[in-house]
């Protein structure tokens, strides 16, 4: 059977590893620590998802080394924490072992085969240094846009709000053989996981409302619906969305919707709090930098001028600076 990891399995991470396991499609280990890894340590893991509940046994551990080699490890951490447990995946890494990249932003890899003139090129701004490229190998590397939401109610319980669809897509764009194994596991157990042949485009358009609502929310304590539906706001993420749309198409990104429509989207999410906005009150690192941080770093090596979202950036950093 198909050995698949969830690494940092939180509200995510742990409703992904819950549908593997409920389906028993594969051999599933969860990866999580703290009070929820504790909770279900004794009592499994629960999902409540359409009003209803389950409860599954995964194998779930805060030390990796105990679990073997993988045939696909689900990174579902945020992207600061990467670097942190890089070293850690040995163990669960054997020669064809697959990591799927969730996170939000601009993942580490994206110039990864991306055969454009900066095909290869290090971001340092989610990748300091190029420690990732070098530790995890982006030959291993498959993409993913998560769509679903989902919070944990307590530890041990994770609720699903809205989204089911988990796109997946090769670097290079091909539609691989191991791409369509584990699309074919995830659908097996309730998840839609389309593969992309041009993955980036679809992170932009997850991307295009995240690097815009996520930090405005910061600076103004307002949910998506409200910042979406108030002119002033709605100006200001309209401008960084025309700025970062520039800049994506500067590098061959395709974008779907306009920026009016790409606003209504967001703002038919309701009242929600960014997750930005969540991780800056419950005073925890944020994805600042892979969000906005690394689309301004891409606006400098195309040559390309971002006073909004350079703006913003800088007073939301300020603002995550002293939270």
């Amino acid at each position: 059977m198909t050995r698949i990891c969830v690494f940092g399995a939180g509200a995510i991470g742990g409703y992904v590893g819950a549908r593997l396991a409920k389906a028993g499609v594969a051999d599933v280990s969860l990866v999580a620590r703290g009070t929820h890894l504790e909770a279900m340590r004794a009592k499994g893991l629960s999902v409540t998802q359409a009003g209803e509940t389950y409860t599954v046994h995964p194998k779930v551990t805060d030390d990796p080394r105990g679990l073997g080699r993988q045939d696909f490890i689900i990174m579902t951490l945020k992207s600061h924490a990467l670097p942190v447990i890089a070293d850690t995946l040995a163990p669960l890494i054997g020669t064809d072992t697959v990591l799927l990249f969730g996170q939000n932003g601009l993942p580490w890899w994206y110039f990864y085969k991306h055969g454009g003139r900066f095909d290869g090129r290090v971001l340092e701004s989610v990748d300091p240094g190029g420690t990732l490229w070098r530790k995890l190998d982006p030959e291993r590397a498959l993409g993913a846009v998560i769509w679903q939401a989902a919070v944990l109610g307590r530890p041990g319980h994770v609720i699903h709000g809205f989204g089911n669809r988990l796109a997946i897509g090769e670097p290079s764009g091909e539609v691989s053989a191991r791409a369509q194994a584990l699309s074919a596991i995830l659908g097996q157990a309730g998840v839609e996981s389309p593969i992309r042949p041009n993955l980036r485009s679809e992170i932009w358009l997850k991307l295009w409302g995240n690097l815009s609502f996520n930090p405005v929310s910061v600076l103004t304590g307002g949910t998506l619906e409200g910042l979406a539906r108030d002119s002033g706001t709605r100006a200001v993420l309209a401008a960084m969305m025309e700025e970062a749309r520039t800049v994506g198409e500067a590098l061959g990104v395709k974008f779907s919707v306009s920026v009016e429509e790409r606003l209504d989207m967001a703002a038919k999410v309701g009242a929600h709090r960014s997750s930005m906005l969540q991780d800056v009150e419950a005073g925890r690192p944020t994805e600042l930098d892979a969000l906005l941080g690394a689309v301004i770093e891409l606006a400098q090596m195309t040559g390309i001028a971002t006073p909004a979202l350079k703006l913003v950036y800088d007073l939301a950093r300020f603002r995550v600076q002293v939270a």
